[in-house]
């Protein structure tokens, strides 16, 4: 790769380009996964002798082309607010390029280490701080690739990000070194020639190949069960537009639609039948006679039913998942506990009262119990919406009983986009920081089931393979394993600790060598 110490504003843009546009490949659709081992390379090249200001502008301007290209499908629902989630997301990436342009070109063999840490703190903040928002964390570009994300049973998602950073940053040095750069060989008062220091290569690759490791042991294991009998689950992917999804005058269609894919889903003889989030197009206490259909149905066909449904309590409106027992009779309820900021709430509505014409709002309450629900001896508890990508609220069902989870969703917002399949990422972490099955029901899509090792067994499609925008059922037997709880639902993110001890020792070392 062509060197300078200056290099043009084009040149350096371009690179800027090159690094957002490897990594949003390495999402889906495109799901080039291996992008995302070295999409990185090029900002780094960029952030060599930057002044602070110009590392965190180019750094920023990476994040905004980054952010544009994966939260692009916001836009059917905001423009004013993705617009500003797009720029506040990208500070995230000013700050790591600002931090890392004083980091990367040290004789350091914790290069590596320390960049891939401060990377896995930035999005760990990202994920915590406003309500958070861990969408498309580095880590998950790697969900289909099962070897290297079994390392998440013991530092999360996280731990697959920073897998990710250190192969960047290792590849950056690997290709400095070999064209002799001086400003990140080895260098001392009586050397003038350029020494090469492997020991970064060597400790970045050690990592990674003790993680593949450890993933391929994982994988190679047979799990016993809990019972002899696996349960089987059907999942219905009602396919309601969303311009449908709360008309008046569709909600008889709605509700038929949904007990007619049920009546064939019945067939293959299921354990239960799992209905997506805010299914049922009513509030449920308004006009109880839809939720005594339900009822009914269950009832008749002897069948527990999962749904989701809006309920009103005390003149408060919750998200909630209803159980219906084969008796038709209410057998549970959990009440949405992380609710979507400025979708289902919004964050100091007394304080800033202006926020409520930005974006579409509900007016929804948050639950306050992590509930689980029963099955006959089988437990499981419900993750509503994107409840399914914040790992404490997964592994805090785990640790109350759950011997599985269930995601239901509504993605209909989003049309024919890549979200779909961007949210089902999340789930795959979800099971394997937990290991536990999971079971998705989507409205649109994408519906199915993922093993506790995060390999999709099979999803809701049509005769063309087609995930979202189709309607169906689909039927899994679901083994429930017989395993410890993993160390990341016991211990949760001593990692993440981890990581934010050695960027402080990254960040504070060269002003202790300096005095």
């Amino acid at each position: 790769m062509p060197r300078s110490s200056k290099s043009p504003v084009a040149k350096e843009t371009f690179f800027c380009l090159l690094s957002a546009i490897l990594l949003i490949l390495s999402f889906p659709r495109a799901n080039l996964w291996i992008l995302s081992w070295f999409g990185f390379v090029p900002l780094f090249f960029v952030l060599e002798n930057k002044s602070k200001a110009k590392a965190f502008l180019f750094s920023y301007f990476t994040g905004v082309i980054f952010w544009s290209g994966i939260i692009y499908w916001l836009i059917h629902v905001t423009l004013p607010g993705t617009i500003v989630l797009i720029l506040y997301l990208a500070i995230y990436f000013g700050i790591f390029g600002l931090i890392v342009s004083s980091i990367i070109h040290r004789p350091s063999s914790a290069a590596p280490l320390i960049i891939s840490s401060l990377w896995v703190v930035l999005e760990y903040l990202r994920s915590h701080l406003f309500s958070g928002f861990p969408w498309a964390l580095l880590g998950h570009s790697q969900y289909p690739n099962l070897p290297v994300i079994q390392i998440a049973d013991i530092t999360g998602a996280w731990g697959v990000s920073f897998l990710l950073m250190a192969a960047n940053v290792a590849i950056y040095i690997g290709v400095t070194r070999l064209q002799g750069h001086p400003s990140l060989s080895l260098r001392t008062s009586k050397v003038t020639k350029p020494q090469v220091n492997y020991k970064p290569l060597f400790l970045a690759c050690g990592v990674l190949f003790v993680s593949l490791g450890y993933g391929y042991f994982r994988l190679c294991l047979s799990p016993r069960t809990y019972h002899p009998e696996p349960i089987k689950i059907s999942v219905v992917q009602g396919n309601i537009l969303q311009e449908l999804k709360w008309n008046p005058e569709a909600k008889d269609y709605i509700i038929n639609k949904y007990l007619g894919l049920s009546a064939q889903a019945v067939k293959d003889k299921p354990d239960l039948v799992i209905w997506p989030e805010a299914a049922l197009p009513v509030i449920l206490e308004e006009e109880p006679i839809f939720f005594e259909r339900v009822k009914d149905f269950a009832r008749g066909n002897k069948t527990p039913l999962l749904l989701g449904a809006v309920t009103k309590r005390d003149n408060l409106y919750y998200n909630s998942a209803l159980l219906v027992s084969g008796r038709g009779e209410p057998a549970g309820r959990y009440d949405k506990l992380h609710l979507v900021p400025f979708g289902e709430y919004i964050p100091l509505k007394r304080i800033l009262p202006f926020l409520e014409t930005i974006v579409p709002i509900g007016d929804i309450s948050r639950g306050r119990e992590y509930t689980v629900f029963s099955q006959g001896a089988r437990y499981f508890s419900v993750l509503i919406c994107f409840e399914d990508l914040f790992p404490e609220l997964a592994s805090g069902f785990v640790k109350s009983g759950a011997q599985f989870l269930v995601n239901i969703t509504n993605d209909a917002w989003y049309k024919k986009t890549s979200a779909a399949h961007q949210h089902l990422q999340a789930s795959v972490f979800r099971a394997v920081e937990n290991r536990v099955p999971l079971v998705r029901a989507a409205n649109t899509g994408v519906s199915g089931f993922i093993s506790p090792s995060g390999k999709i067994i099979s999803l809701v499609q049509d005769k063309n393979g087609r995930e979202i925008f189709i309607d169906g059922y689909k039927a899994e037997k679901i083994a429930l394993q017989k395993r410890p709880l993993s160390f990341y639902t016991r211990y949760g993110d001593i990692f993440v600790a981890l990581c934010f001890l050695f960027t402080l020792y990254g960040i504070i070392s060269p002003f202790k060598k300096k005095q």
